[in-house]
């Protein structure tokens, strides 16, 4: 009751109403069961790697709930911005094509906030997606995300360390894992595209995790 006082009234009095929905939404603990969770699969294009001076470019997400992986459930943003890095344009070309609607940072993060709700999030080296949707969220005056994290990468070592086949302090790029796992990587490279991978990985992931009946609270154990 107490760290709920103080969650209370650590919050800004000026947040908007659907940030304020958002909040609410994580009153209550969330099943166990792994097959009931609603995952959002998300995935961000950035103009570099440095949290404080680069931006999002555009985030890319889709749902898993139930073992079905819910293509029609899908979301994706484009945002405006004045950053330009030539070196990352050449990987992912969103800034030099422009053939995409953009929306301002803050209209894009409300969509995005509205989409996943209280959704267990996933991702690939989740912490550096993570860290640029939080910092967006502090640069206009949010809190940051609530939600719970699962992360592709050290899943997959999970679900394999007992084999041996594998190097515990080595990082498994997204292409390895797909590789290992027969997944085609036409679309690389841009948000939406990533997080469908991403996806499919973790549904190969889902299904190893099942069948050793690991429970979510378990799962969510590991930092990221």
């Amino acid at each position: 009751m107490i760290r709920e006082w103080f969650k209370k009234n650590e919050q800004p009095e000026d947040l908007p109403e659907y940030f304020s929905r958002y909040l609410s939404l994580f009153d209550k603990d969330k099943a166990e069961d792994v097959a009931v969770q609603r995952f959002v699969i998300f995935d961000t294009e950035t103009t570099g790697f440095d949290i404080h001076e680069d931006r999002i470019l555009s985030i890319g997400a889709i749902v898993i709930q139930n073992n079905q992986l819910k293509v029609k459930d899908h979301f994706e943003v484009y945002l405006k911005q004045n950053t330009f890095n030539p070196e990352t344009v050449k990987i992912h070309g969103i800034i030099k094509n422009e053939r995409f609607a953009q929306l301002p940072e803050a209209e894009a993060l409300e969509h995005f906030i509205k989409y996943i709700g209280n959704s267990i999030l996933v991702a690939h080296h989740v912490g550096f997606d993570k860290s640029m949707i939080n910092k967006a969220l502090e640069r206009n005056g949010l809190l940051k995300l609530q939600n719970k994290f699962l992360d592709t990468a050290i899943l997959y070592k999970k679900t394999r360390i007992v084999t041996n086949f594998i190097d515990k302090n080595k990082v498994y790029s997204l292409d390895e894992i797909a590789e290992d796992y027969n997944i085609d990587l036409t679309d690389r490279h841009t948000a939406s595209g990533d997080a469908f991978i991403t996806a499919l990985i973790f549904m190969k992931l889902i299904a190893k995790i099942d069948a050793k009946n690991i429970k979510i609270r378990k799962l969510l154990r590991y930092r990221y």
